[in-house]
């Protein structure tokens, strides 16, 4: 059985047929509308624009963001740290 299904997505008002795996469906439309509700603020605040500096300035925004999120995980092992000391830490109040 294909795994695969062929949708339609609209972004800033041209419609672009994809096949996708259809567990992918339902972020790959929620993408689709976080782009054109951005856009859509852009043409509002800038109506003497083109569609695609939108397009651009949309990109833009959400890669900073993918880009922060991306650092953010360098975290991950000073949050184990503070996790560690935290449990040596309980231990040592239970002991007393």
């Amino acid at each position: 059985m294909d795994n695969k299904l062929s949708i339609n997505v609209k972004v800033a008002e041209r419609s672009y047929p994809l096949r996708v795996d259809r567990n992918d469906e339902e972020r790959i439309r929620k993408a689709a509308k976080l782009i054109n509700d951005k856009v859509l603020q852009y043409k509002q605040r800038y109506n003497d624009k083109d569609v695609q500096d939108f397009l651009a300035m949309a990109a833009l925004q959400y890669v900073i963001k993918a880009l922060e999120l991306e650092n953010g995980q360098d975290l991950m092992p000073v949050l184990d740290a503070v996790a560690a000391m935290d449990q040596k830490l309980e231990q040592v109040l239970s002991d007393e």
